[in-house]
């Protein structure tokens, strides 16, 4: 596969992940973004030697959209160290079942991680292994009995943004985990409206070029509509 890359320097790679691709697996069977891009940096570099590539984050398996890798460790070190400080800018668009009470909101919840079913719920905060979750959602769209989300993170938790959206009571259009059976919405035209995949997209990325310190602002630059 060709990775689509959207940025690349000696420090770092942003490219878009496809639906359908893991960020990094341990499967052999199906290519991984990171398997992708150490083969492609391979094949592109003239001393052809096995590549460093570190993950900052990921995205869910069926999630499309901005992915960010160090080149060197250097790199890596400081990506990681804004991603934990609030210096690194994850934004999404959503379409969700339903449309939540309040047009904008921040969410607050604990999340606890069942590693059995590689799935996360709402928890209390006294739960064993519980992990405060944050974001903020805004609407920007709304043709029942869909919405369209805007949604920023402010944690990074395990299917944080469906396990929230789905517990507020709008969850993810297409989500097969955490949603509900796609409501049948007639179209002008009478054909039945449904998402069978996880209408999910990591739209934006922003953070300060590792070593420079420029600020970097990464779009999708088809972004999804009702």
């Amino acid at each position: 596969m060709t990775p689509e890359i959207i940025f690349e320097d000696q420090d770092l790679i942003v490219c878009i992940k496809p639906a359908g691709t893991a960020t990094q697996s341990s499967m052999m069977q199906a290519p991984d973004m990171v398997s992708i891009l150490k083969n492609y940096i391979y094949k592109n570099s003239p001393g052809k030697q096995q590549p460093y590539l570190a993950v900052i984050h990921r995205l869910d398996q069926p999630v499309e959209g901005l992915l960010v890798f160090a080149k060197t460790p250097a790199a890596a070190k400081n990506l990681s160290r804004q991603l934990t400080q609030s210096g690194f800018g994850k934004h999404y668009r959503a379409i969700l079942t339903g449309t939540p009470v309040s047009p904008e909101g921040d969410l607050t919840n604990y999340l606890v991680k069942d590693a059995r079913t590689n799935s996360s719920r709402v928890c209390t905060a006294d739960t064993p292994g519980a992990k405060k979750a944050l974001l903020h959602y805004k609407i920007l769209e709304s043709k029942p009995p869909y919405s369209l989300a805007e949604i920023t993170l402010e944690t990074g938790r395990h299917h944080q943004i469906r396990v929230q959206m789905s517990h507020l009571g709008c969850p993810i259009a297409g989500d097969r985990k955490y949603g509900v059976t796609p409501a049948k919405d007639p179209r002008e035209d009478g054909s039945p409206r449904s998402y069978d995949t996880l209408q999910l997209y990591a739209c934006r990325l922003t953070f300060r070029h590792p070593r420079t310190g420029k600020e970097l602002d990464f779009r999708l630059d088809k972004l999804r509509r009702l």
